[in-house]
């Protein structure tokens, strides 16, 4: 039997992940005064904040979205023009990787915390290019890793967001975004190249309403991170199974099962 196997150019992949992750490297030394803004809506004032740290995550972001295009473009059995699925978990990668760094002193923590996200950014790449074909020996290990991946980091994403003190009002966007992001790119790898833009939409405003009311309970950012994730990840699973015409005495049994799991190590916790 033939094996099917293909791994993206090493060095289109070294010069990508370089090229962000040196973006990150000089961040600490760049020092740019961050600039408030002030919104009034209906008598209220409501503050934003921007800084240099937040817009570098932003061009990170989309620099690895645009690289992650241009290292699939190479693939020999691509055989789509729109590639757009590819972009979400890099871009996604690329953000939260860039939170801890924000925050942390440069230091012994600030580079472990840059050599793992390295690393896992390198992979996220790599599992991108595999699945792009379906037939490749290694389609479904890569694309249980990409969904791993990708509710590790919107954990990450709502634990940052939680120790950071964050308002209301300049949490949530995120939330609900980022969960979008993660139910579509989820559903798209588990259904086998199926887009599901309702059910992204409907898991990411219920998990924001989650977020909504836990954000008011005296949490601690671990809690508040996996209250969110057990919802997110049954939410997505369940979807996954009713696309799957799974039958309705067993479709139930993942989602709560996984709902309980999460749930009780945020009540541990």
């Amino acid at each position: 039997m033939n094996e099917r196997q293909h791994l993206p150019d090493a060095n289109r992949l070294s010069i990508l992940a370089s090229t962000i992750l040196l973006a990150y490297a000089i961040s600490p030394y760049v020092n740019i005064p961050p600039r408030s803004f002030g919104v009034t809506l209906f008598g209220a004032v409501y503050s934003l904040n921007f800084d240099f740290g937040l817009l570098l995550s932003l061009l990170v972001s989309m620099l690895a979205a645009v690289g992650a295009d241009w290292l699939i473009r190479d693939h020999p059995e691509l055989r789509e023009t729109n590639t757009m699925q590819h972009w979400i978990l890099p871009a996604l990668t690329a953000w939260v990787l860039g939170v801890p760094l924000r925050n942390l002193q440069p230091g012994l923590e600030w580079w472990v915390v840059f050599a793992f996200g390295g690393i896992l950014l390198i992979l996220v790449f790599v599992a991108e290019y595999i699945v792009v074909d379906l037939a490749d020996d290694l389609h479904a290990p890569a694309a249980i890793g990409l969904t791993a991946v990708s509710f590790a980091l919107y954990l990450f994403l709502a634990i940052s967001l939680r120790a950071a003190g964050l308002r209301l009002y300049t949490m949530l966007p995120t939330i609900v975004l980022s969960m979008a992001l993660v139910a579509l790119r989820t559903l798209y790898l588990r259904l086998n190249g199926r887009w599901c833009l309702v059910w992204g939409v409907a898991i990411a405003v219920i998990v924001g309403q989650f977020a909504v009311g836990f954000h008011y309970w005296p949490l601690s950012p671990l809690s508040f991170g996996l209250l969110l994730v057990g919802p997110s990840y049954a939410l997505t699973s369940t979807a996954v199974l009713i696309e799957e015409k799974r039958p309705w005495q067993t479709l139930w049994i993942e989602p709560v099962v996984m709902l309980a799991i999460f749930w009780g190590m945020a009540v541990m916790v």
